[in-house]
């Protein structure tokens, strides 16, 4: 896998493409770091991922993505910050962004990677935990369920596991037996094509409108 690394902080820079070029599987084409260079390194070298910090002086993360991917939207952009702010992370969704993680979550870097090569979106717990509450105004009605051939029951089950609850608490608020829950479950995961509930969370919120 091809990458570009852009953090304003060098020693940062350089260590995560030490570390990341450690792995075998990985090779940082070029370090930049800011906005402007995200956007001609990106010209230059069209990495399989563009791994970019989201805070820099003068133009943003954010804002470098957002021009990116008006003039590439096939480009795959994973944010990597030390901040969680929630407006960064709604505007990381909505514009079209991969993914979302934080530095401290350091071991998760490179299988974060991977999985946004896989064409998947990938968001720290921490980010995800807040999910509910920042998608929450959107909710239901937005939901287009026929696009994924999701049944009525299918949508609720999904809503629920967005919403944080448990095989047992979806089981006791629909009237259904754990096990018929989970087969649900993975009914959605393989229509949807994907992994795990976290990512049907995040499938689920960063389609609302």
């Amino acid at each position: 896998m091809n990458i570009i690394v852009i953090d304003d902080d060098r020693l940062a820079a350089l260590s995560l493409k030490t570390i990341l070029e450690s792995t075998g599987s990985i090779s940082v084409l070029a370090i930049g770091h800011s906005g402007a260079e995200a956007i001609a390194l990106f010209e230059s070298h069209r990495p399989d991922v563009l791994l970019m910090d989201i805070r820099m002086e003068g133009m943003t993360g954010i804002e470098a993505g957002e021009h990116i991917l008006q003039k590439h939207p096939e480009a795959r952009i994973l944010y990597l910050t030390t901040f969680s702010d929630d407006e960064y992370i709604v505007k990381a969704m909505n514009m079209g962004a991969k993914g979302y993680i934080l530095k401290q979550d350091f071991e998760g870097i490179a299988p974060a990677l991977e999985t946004v090569l896989r064409g998947q979106r990938v968001f720290g717990e921490e980010v995800v935990s807040r999910l509910p509450e920042l998608m929450k105004s959107g909710r239901q009605s937005d939901f287009d369920s026929a696009a994924y051939d999701i049944s009525r029951k299918e949508e609720e089950i999904i809503i629920l596991v967005a919403e944080g609850l448990s095989n047992k608490e979806i089981a006791a608020e629909l009237f259904l037996s754990e096990g018929t829950v989970r087969n649900y479950i993975s009914g959605i995961l393989e229509k949807l094509e994907l992994r795990d509930r976290t990512q049907l969370a995040i499938f689920y919120y960063t389609r609302m409108k």
